[in-house]
């Protein structure tokens, strides 16, 4: 005969694991539902930013487009849209598929999310850059939409994300795309970089690795086909052409002037020079530092001693002495002029 004690333990115990496993808000089965349920919803989210991705760039949106933008197979894919053409935010036309009304919408917004997600790593946290686009992937889906309000006011409402992608207004608008790829600029010929390109990863860390940035003045220069030669201010670089590609710019003769390559770092002690800006890859902390110090375009700084060792050196800026480091000074671009009138 079963021990009475040992068999109304076993019950106990079963029925503490069922209540576990079944508890309505926050049982396993319930936790499970609301993952399967979260995976779903980003999965047709994914889907409805790739729509928009695909029309912005003025491609076809296809079941393989839309599969290889979204990292899942053709039949995930086919499946997604169908649903979201269940729910009126796609239409289908022969194989190509577009957004409806409240698709756009839709898509918009998590775009919107995404991109002032990115904003906020770059000019709020250490973050690298290199991280930044997934992080955003994963918060884009979790932030409803008055937390993504109060994070663009909390931003100051921006225009573009660090990489100088649009953020659509929260009425829906975008600005349209401005801008030709480094690789089409020809010889002589000089512009500003106003987008760097993201994904895939391997094409954003190689560009990362270049130390240009946004608003970085380029000239195109000779070189042999299939290669792309260019200088910032005095600096060269040579880089594939798939690799230029991703680099977008705008024409304008003249932003190029070999004073641009100058920075905080190059003036020597006893000089004066004048802020014109701090490099946008100077990003979060460091950043806020040298603004809060009065680093702005237009301050004179006057570089006034090395250290012992030469670094670091000490610098007036708005009558305070700073200390900065070699690689702090680096991020401060200067115009000479005021060096030469005070010479």
């Amino acid at each position: 005969m079963p021990d009475p004690g040992l068999a109304l333990a076993a019950f106990a115990a079963l029925s503490a694991v069922t209540a576990i496993a079944l508890w309505p808000s926050r049982g396993i089965v319930a936790l499970l539902r609301r993952h399967w349920m979260l995976t779903d919803r980003v999965r047709l989210e994914d889907v409805l930013k790739q729509l928009y991705k695909l029309e912005y760039d003025r491609l076809p949106a296809t079941a393989d487009s839309v599969a290889g933008g979204s990292q899942v197979s053709r039949h995930q894919a086919i499946r997604l849209l169908q649903r979201l053409e269940e729910r009126n935010l796609v239409t289908a036309r022969d194989e190509v598929f577009d957004l409806t009304g409240p698709g756009r919408e839709q898509a918009l917004r998590i775009v919107r999310t995404h991109r002032l997600w990115e904003r906020f790593l770059a000019d709020r946290t250490g973050t690298p850059p290199e991280d930044w686009h997934d992080q955003a992937e994963k918060r884009e889906h979790t932030l409803s939409a008055s937390e993504t309000e109060e994070l663009a006011a909390a931003l100051g409402h921006p225009v573009y994300d660090p990489h100088g992608d649009p953020i659509p207004t929260a009425s829906g608008d975008v600005p349209d795309r401005r801008g030709m790829p480094l690789s089409s600029l020809k010889p002589g010929e000089r512009a500003l970089v106003t987008h760097l390109e993201d994904e895939p990863a391997e094409i954003y860390r190689d560009l990362i690795a270049l130390g240009i940035g946004l608003m970085t003045p380029v000239e195109r220069l000779e070189g042999e086909a299939g290669r792309v030669h260019f200088r910032t201010g005095e600096k060269r670089y040579e880089i594939p052409g798939s690799l230029a590609r991703n680099v977008t710019v705008e024409p304008a003769e003249d932003v190029v002037d070999p004073r641009w390559s100058r920075t905080l770092a190059d003036v020597e002690p006893g000089d004066f020079a004048t802020v014109v800006g701090i490099s946008t890859l100077c990003r979060g902390p460091a950043r806020r530092r040298l603004l809060d110090l009065g680093v702005v375009p237009g301050t004179v700084v006057h570089a006034r001693m090395r250290s012992a060792g030469g670094d670091p050196v000490a610098y007036d800026i708005r009558g305070a002495l700073i200390a900065l480091r070699k690689e702090q000074a680096a991020f401060i671009q200067v115009d000479d002029t005021y060096v030469r009138e005070a010479s």
